[in-house]
C-alpha cells in the first residue's frame, strides 16, 4: 500500500507560480511528474505564446535577495521536475523565471513579430535596464522613456540592441586569478563571451573579454572546504587562446559557476546551429495529459511601469563604458549595431584596456 501511495505522488495535480521579467506571475495547472518541457509548453499556452516560439525561451531558477536583486543559479535541464526542484528548496527566495534563452539578437527579429512575444522581449529588455545590466547614459534613458511613453516597443527593443551588455547575463561579484590571484570580479556572459569587469589589488580597475570561440576547453570543480561549516566552493576554468601559439588557464571561483558553464556551452550550441544552417525553433511534443484543462481566457503580460531616472551611481559606469569601446577582442562596440555581430569577430591578441582611478 505504501508503495502505491508514493507512486500516485508522481500524478498529483498542482498549481504553479511562473515569474516574468517585471516580476508579474503566471500560474500554471501541471503535475508533479510534468519536466521542464511540459512546464514551458503549459506557460506558452496560459500566455498564449505560438508553439513554434517555445524554443526561443527557457526557464531558469533564480534566487532573489531582500534588496530585489536576481542571482541566477541555473537554467532548468529538459529531465528536471521544476515543481519537485522549486519546493525541495523549501524557501521564498527562490523562484522559477522565464527569460529568453539565445544569444543571437538577430533572433530578437522572429519573437518580435508576435504579440506575446514582444511583450516578453519588452519586459525583459526594461527590467535589465532597471537592474544596470544594460548600460545607459542619460540621452539614451531620454530617448528609451520616450519610445516608452509613446508605447513604441519594437522601436524601444531596437534602441536596446544598440546599448552594451544588451542580452547579457550579470554575475554576483566573485573571484578570477586573471591578470593576477585573488582579484575582485564581476563576470557577465552573452555575445559569445566572457566579460570581465575585474578589480586588481592595487584598487585599479580594468575591462575585457573572452571569446568563446577562443576557449579550447572548460571545466567546473568543486571542494568542500573545512572548518565549523561545510562549504562547497565551486570554479569554473577555462583554457584560452590568448595569442596563436599561447593557452592559459583562467579560474573563476563563483558559487555560480555551474550557470556560467552552462552559458558557455548554449553559446556554442547556438554558434554550431547557425553554422549547420539550422533553427533554434523547436516544436514541442503536444502534452501527454488530457486531464489538466487549459482556461479559455489567455493570461496577458502587463507592460512594465516607466523607466526609474538612472542611478547616480550607476552613471558613473556608464562614463566608464564609453571610454571602453575599443576593448580588444569585443564583437560589440559602443555604437554597434546588429550588423556588427559576426564570426569574422574573433581576431587579434587578447588585451585587457586599463581604466584609471581618475575615471572612477
Amino acid at each position: 500500500a505504501t508503495r502505491n501511495e508514493n507512486f500516485k505522488l508522481h500524478y498529483l495535480g498542482v498549481a504553479l507560480d511562473i515569474c516574468l521579467s517585471n516580476g508579474q506571475k503566471v500560474t500554471v495547472n501541471i503535475l508533479t511528474s510534468d519536466q521542464t518541457e511540459d512546464v514551458l509548453e503549459a506557460v506558452a499556452t496560459k500566455l498564449d505564446l505560438p508553439d513554434d516560439l517555445v524554443g526561443y525561451f527557457s526557464l531558469f531558477l533564480v534566487r532573489e535577495g531582500v534588496d530585489g536583486s536576481l542571482t541566477f543559479v541555473r537554467k532548468l535541464q529538459e529531465f528536471e521536475l521544476p515543481y519537485v526542484s522549486i519546493t525541495s528548496l523549501r524557501s521564498s527566495e527562490f523562484h522559477i523565471v522565464l527569460r529568453k534563452s539565445y544569444w543571437d539578437m538577430s533572433y530578437d527579429g522572429d519573437v518580435m513579430d508576435n504579440r506575446v512575444g514582444l511583450n516578453l522581449l519588452y519586459t525583459q529588455t526594461v527590467s535589465d535596464i532597471e537592474r544596470g545590466w544594460i548600460l545607459v547614459n542619460k540621452d539614451q534613458h531620454r530617448q528609451l522613456k520616450s519610445l516608452q511613453e509613446k508605447g513604441s516597443k519594437k522601436e524601444f527593443i531596437h534602441l536596446g540592441q544598440t546599448l552594451k551588455y544588451y542580452g547579457y547575463i550579470k554575475f554576483d561579484p566573485c573571484i578570477t586569478d586573471f591578470p593576477e590571484k585573488g582579484c575582485q570580479v564581476i563576470v557577465s556572459a552573452g555575445n559569445n563571451e566572457l566579460n570581465f569587469h575585474v578589480k586588481l589589488p592595487n584598487e585599479q580597475m580594468k575591462e575585457g573579454s573572452f571569446k568563446v570561440t577562443r576557449m579550447r576547453c572548460w571545466r567546473v570543480t568543486s571542494s568542500v572546504s573545512g572548518g565549523g561549516r561545510c562549504e562547497v566552493k565551486l570554479e569554473l576554468a577555462f583554457e584560452y587562446l590568448m595569442s596563436k601559439d599561447r593557452l592559459q588557464w583562467v579560474t573563476i571561483t563563483s558559487q555560480q559557476a555551474i550557470m556560467m558553464s552552462i552559458c558557455l556551452q548554449s553559446m556554442v550550441d547556438e554558434l554550431m546551429v547557425k553554422k549547420s544552417g539550422g533553427s533554434i525553433k523547436k516544436m514541442l511534443r503536444k502534452r501527454h495529459n488530457g486531464s489538466i484543462q487549459r482556461p479559455d481566457s489567455q493570461q496577458t503580460v502587463k507592460s512594465p511601469p516607466l523607466l526609474d531616472s538612472p542611478d547616480p551611481n550607476r552613471e558613473q559606469i556608464v562614463k566608464l563604458s564609453t571610454k571602453l569601446s575599443s576593448v580588444s577582442l569585443r564583437g560589440i562596440s559602443a555604437s554597434n549595431s546588429a550588423n556588427d555581430i559576426s564570426a569574422n569577430d574573433f581576431h587579434g591578441n587578447y588585451a585587457f584596456e586599463g581604466i584609471g582611478d581618475d575615471d572612477l
